[in-house]
């Protein structure tokens, strides 16, 4: 059985003790300790990392009462120095402590129950008992959650009996029956909790919800904590910063001057079609007066694909024809038939694309393939147009 030296305090850093034993497995090396304040995963709570005689430590579990800890190699001494990764923990720590008061809030003001709670690298979720939360809701939770904060409520826990348990108003009861651990915020909520939490609401820091979605049937909430709402702020900042170096104008101007720029780029789309269209005519009689029975073959140096399967298109409505068209500069190859024509286009390139190199794919009508090169594509087409020169 291992001490739990973060049942002491969550504030251990540094420590010494000693190596009860190692053992070799399929994954890596592991060691236990007499006693450890390397947290392990558990409670929606990642595990804590850190170094063990300056090895790093790579994971911890519980197993039966004994605390492993993944190392990169096994320590030379019995006798080591146990170090934190503080940042961390201290991450885990805000984090935890502000679901429960999260948790607590949205239950006071939304009648919404949580049901899980997941701590991830990038943000933490909890899925909460209502099908919607509508933003102004939302907006009134995250302050209410915040001005808990701003009062700095004390955190403390502490081990109780079951039927001291029993006494409490839990917001739900535990499955184990003896050594309880509850965590109580000051005023308001009583928790049974395993986890690392701070010593007052006002180390939590913020609380930021990020977004709400829907998850089957209940709402999931995003949201971050201290240090990691800070730097989403800082993050958000910066791009709203350079999109007021780019649009040069005012923090406060820019949602307009983006609406601005975004009619204006609709216009210049709508003059392009415009002008496409107009060569598309042009280049599609020039294409007929140059077609070679019904094989109508062409090399573009730079068109896009989505401009060639327009092309395509207008083309096989006007006649009964095959279309074979590349893109050098895009090594893309399409293939496209009229009406009356029996060419299965699709079928054609699944039975020899892989002779070159090709990948694609398509319908009877219409089909496409890219390459890795402009040399396979060119290679395929020739190939393709040596191929249908002789359909009928």
């Amino acid at each position: 059985m291992t001490k739990k030296l973060y049942y002491e305090s969550a504030y251990i850093r540094e420590w010494e003790t000693r190596v009860t034993r190692k053992m070799e497995r399929e994954d890596g090396a592991y060691v236990a300790l007499e006693e450890t304040a390397f947290y392990p995963h558990g409670g929606g709570q990642p595990c804590d990392l850190g170094w063990i005689d300056a090895i790093p430590v790579l994971d911890v579990v519980l197993e039966e009462g004994e605390i492993l800890h993944k190392v990169e190699r096994f320590p030379e001494k019995e006798a080591v120095n146990c170090r934190l990764d503080w940042d961390r923990r201290f991450d885990h720590m805000q984090h935890h402590s502000g679901q429960h008061l999260l948790s607590a809030m949205c239950l006071e003001v939304c009648q919404a129950e949580t049901l899980s709670f997941h701590l991830g690298q990038d943000y933490a979720t909890i899925d909460v008992a209502r099908a919607d939360l509508p933003q102004h809701e939302l907006m009134m939770l995250e302050l209410e959650v915040n001005d808990q904060i701003y009062l700095n409520r004390k955190v403390t826990s502490y081990f109780v009996s079951r039927e001291r348990a029993a006494e409490l108003p839990l917001v739900k009861q535990p499955k184990v029956t003896e050594d309880i651990r509850i965590v109580e915020i000051e005023g308001i909520e009583y928790n049974a909790c395993g986890g690392t939490h701070v010593s007052a609401t006002g180390e939590i820091g913020m609380i930021k919800l990020l977004r709400a979605e829907k998850q089957k049937g209940h709402t999931r909430l995003y949201f971050k904590c201290g240090y990691r709402a800070l730097r989403e702020f800082n993050a958000g900042m910066d791009i709203l910063g350079s999109l007021s170096a780019r649009f040069n104008t005012g923090k406060e101007e820019i949602l307009d001057r983006i609406a601005k720029w975004d009619q204006e780029q609709k216009q210049l789309q709508a003059e392009l079609n415009a002008v496409k269209a107009e060569n598309d005519a042009y280049l599609a009689e020039k294409l007929q007066a140059n077609r070679q029975g019904s094989l109508i073959q062409h090399v573009f140096a730079d068109k896009p694909l989505k401009d060639m399967q327009n092309l395509a298109a207008k083309l096989a409505e006007q006649a009964d024809v095959i279309l074979l068209f590349a893109s050098k500069s895009e090594h893309k190859v399409l293939l496209a038939r009229g009406v009356g024509d029996g060419l299965a286009c699709g079928a054609f390139f699944k039975q020899y694309l892989a002779d070159y190199r090709g990948k694609g794919g398509g319908s009877d009508k219409m089909a496409q393939a890219g390459f890795a090169n402009a040399e396979d594509a060119m290679a395929f087409y020739r190939f393709a147009a040596q191929s249908l020169s002789g359909h009928v």
